[in-house]
């Protein structure tokens, strides 16, 4: 009965700002925050662990394809070698930031089409589970249930987190929907509140057609660049403590 929340945050960049961390942070139990690739930067990865560590939310690094104009979300084809030089790459640089703000780095969750293309090819899965395992082998992954990115982070010897996305259809297969097609992305938060206390109480991906798919769930995501994020969020937390579940987070 104990589940941690997280979401996607440090997504902006100099003056430009991606949602409502602040607000987010204080709902949150684990933040995955975005490494300088696909958005962020030094002064707002301190900033965002600065604040994370004052409210005991535990901090992971949010690797992704270096696409700012596409926010990480469009596939840039990479050898192995190279993805594997990326995520190292940005997972160290938000440990340094995080040394500077007094936090400390538990986990890896990659962003967007790098995090698609980790569930479904095993070679950038396992480069993936490589950088990790490299910079720092005591650190979680994060990963969709039963797909290539699990298998890879279990071979490299590393602890796994699965995670399940409130506000995001599932495909049959067990992938998310994509973001194109209608209903993939869910924005009524009574709706995405009440799906994901289901969810978690059967221990089951439910996809579009209604199919549940047996899984264990330790984390819930929630993104953070929605412009619905801090309600659904709120309604997610308060759904899941009403149903008799402790918030808090996956790692110390």
């Amino acid at each position: 009965m104990r589940i941690d929340l997280n979401a996607d945050l440090g997504e902006g960049y100099g003056p430009y700002r991606m949602g409502d961390d602040a607000a987010l942070l204080d709902i949150v139990t684990s933040a995955n925050v975005a490494c300088g690739f696909h958005a962020g930067d030094p002064g707002l990865m301190v900033a965002t662990a600065r604040a994370a560590r004052a409210r005991g939310v535990s901090l992971g690094a949010h690797p992704g394809f270096d696409d700012r104009r596409g926010f990480g979300r469009r596939v840039i084809r990479a050898t192995p070698g190279e993805i594997e030089a990326d995520v190292a790459y940005q997972i160290g640089a938000l440990q340094a930031c995080a040394a500077l703000a007094g936090h400390r780095v538990t986990h890896v969750k990659a962003h967007g089409a790098l995090a698609n293309l980790s569930n479904a090819e095993d070679d950038v899965a396992r480069a993936i589970a490589r950088a990790v395992r490299a910079v720092d082998d005591t650190l979680a992954v994060l990963v969709m249930p039963g797909l290539a990115a699990e298998r890879a982070a279990r071979a490299e010897g590393l602890r796994v987190v699965r995670e399940i996305y409130a506000d995001r259809a599932y495909a049959e297969d067990g992938q998310l929907a994509p973001r194109g097609e209608p209903g993939a992305v869910i924005t009524d938060a009574g709706t995405v509140a009440e799906r994901t206390r289901r969810m978690v109480e059967e221990g089951a991906l439910v996809t579009r057609s209604g199919r549940r798919i047996p899984v264990a769930i330790d984390t819930i995501c929630v993104h953070g660049d929605d412009p619905h994020a801090v309600a659904t969020a709120q309604a997610v937390r308060r759904t899941l403590e009403e149903a008799g579940f402790t918030l808090a987070p996956f790692a110390g």
